[in-house]
């Protein structure tokens, strides 16, 4: 049989061609001397762009996307004005300390690009703190997360600049911390990295944030790799609200260690087509995760959530919850992998997807699956695609309630198992406002921030009377 020609963008081409230029000029890049940017910009020379041959990306065409003559931008961003003259994120009683990237790069005074606090914690620039504190940076930069496609090599040799968080052994952080990734500049590409590293018994709390505050379009390639030490933890929430020109591709690696524990919560609100992947590594006996999703999707566009937990040793524990509702001709992926090694004995992971399609034009597909080589274990997988409940539609409008109201009554009690797992109160009352602003489809993106939405004056309430139910 002959061999299928892989895809060639012309877009390919002109970014192989800008950063083989860019490393020849060992000046021009702080980390351009890499080795590990040359063996990266090789492998995308080699692979290319993925395409919907790919079994893992048979459903979600980016052809149009690449076809697109995007800018390459791979320049620090100079700082210029404080980040609430770009965007204003409020939420009333949510105390959090906000990290910016901009346009790909760290965004934040000079001298405020790296800081430690007296208890260790670093915040930087990761650029900056590869030049400061590269023996924490080289251990675990670009080892986390596997090259298994064009994007993820293309990441690790193009990414300027991004986020390091290091929490030291034994520290709790109080505050939460929060990273806000904006893109304010038309017809950009960008390659944005993160790392985030907790040492034995650290505690951190992580909310990060992609916001459109326009309607450019752009093309968002982000890695994060995330290290959790033994007995570390940490929660991490993610939340989606871009605009309908954007593509994000938001790739995420965690490695951990033994008995650390891993909390997910990851709501895609807006966006004209996002793909969220998650690799779990579980390689210390003991650990622990919890990966949750809500995604709301209209319209024409498309979400696609890749979630693979590895269980690489005996007794670790792993659960999967994501669950979506998709209007109008929007489409959706759901391709779940729970892979458990030979020899990782009393493993527990279970994994379930659940959607609700209101149109006959809008679609899912969804894929779980169990690649199982040990005896002594408990996996589960499941999933299912319906329309709501006419029969408890009925009950509701018995009641007196509006069919409008019954409707999306139903559709935010399936929300809710999501949503209730926020630990943070302010946050959860937050994200409850947006849902409930989704679900009746007032949210778009709002001109500074999906999260100053919540108004503890004017909340967001169903015209429902709960007595009648």
């Amino acid at each position: 049989m002959m061999k299928k020609e892989k895809t060639k963008f012309p877009l390919e081409e002109k970014i192989v061609r800008h950063l083989s230029e860019r490393l020849k000029d060992s000046g021009a890049h702080a980390l351009a001397e890499n080795k590990l940017h040359q063996e990266a910009l090789a492998a995308f020379q080699q692979s290319g762009f993925p395409h919907n041959r790919m079994e893992r990306w048979r459903h979600t065409d980016l052809k149009t996307a690449l076809e697109t003559d995007w800018h390459l931008f791979d320049r620090p961003v100079p700082y210029e004005k404080e980040l609430s003259q770009i965007f204003l994120c409020e939420v009333h009683g949510f105390e959090s300390r906000v990290i910016s990237v901009l346009n790909g790069s760290f965004y934040a005074p000079e001298e405020e690009k790296i800081t430690r606090d007296k208890n260790g914690v670093i915040v930087a620039s990761l650029s900056a703190a590869l030049r400061e504190f590269p023996e924490l940076v080289k251990e675990h930069w670009g080892k986390i997360m596997p090259q298994t496609d064009g994007f993820k090599s293309l990441n690790l040799a193009a990414a300027p600049d991004g986020v390091f968080i290091y929490v030291p052994d034994g520290v709790e952080v109080d505050t939460t911390f929060q990273v806000i990734h904006i893109l304010n500049k038309p017809g950009l590409m960008i390659n944005v990295r993160n790392l985030i590293v907790l040492g034995k018994n650290a505690k951190l709390r992580l909310l990060h944030c992609d916001d459109s505050v326009n309607h450019h379009a752009g093309f968002i390639n982000k890695v994060n790799e995330v290290f959790l030490g033994e007995k570390a933890e940490l929660e991490l929430y993610k939340l989606q609200n871009l605009n309908n020109e954007t593509v994000l591709l938001n790739q995420t690696a965690l490695h951990q260690e033994a008995s650390s524990r891993l909390k997910i919560n990851a709501f895609s609100l807006n966006g004209g087509l996002i793909r969220n992947e998650i690799h779990d590594f579980m390689n210390g006996s003991g650990a622990w995760s919890d990966i949750r999703g809500l995604y709301l999707m209209d319209q024409k566009q498309h979400i696609d959530n890749q979630v693979n937990v590895y269980h690489n040793v005996p007794n670790c524990d792993s659960n999967q919850l994501f669950k979506g509702i998709l209007d109008n001709e929007a489409t959706g992926v759901f391709n779940g992998y729970i892979y458990v090694k030979r020899d990782a004995q009393q493993s527990n992971a279970f994994q379930k997807n659940a959607n609700i399609l209101l149109t006959k034009t809008a679609r899912i597909d969804t894929m779980p699956h169990l690649e199982i080589y040990a005896d002594d274990v408990q996996c589960s997988h499941g999933a299912s695609v319906g329309q709501l409940d006419n029969e408890a539609l009925f009950y509701l409008m018995q009641r007196g309630i509006p069919f409008a109201d019954a409707r999306m009554l139903l559709m935010y009690a399936f929300a809710d198992a999501v949503i209730k797992e926020i630990s943070i109160d302010a946050l959860r009352v937050s994200i409850e406002d947006m849902v409930k602003r989704r679900l009746r489809g007032d949210l778009s993106i709002c001109d500074r921030c999906v999260l100053h939405c919540s108004n503890p004056d004017q909340p967001v309430i169903f015209d429902i009377d709960i007595s009648k139910i």
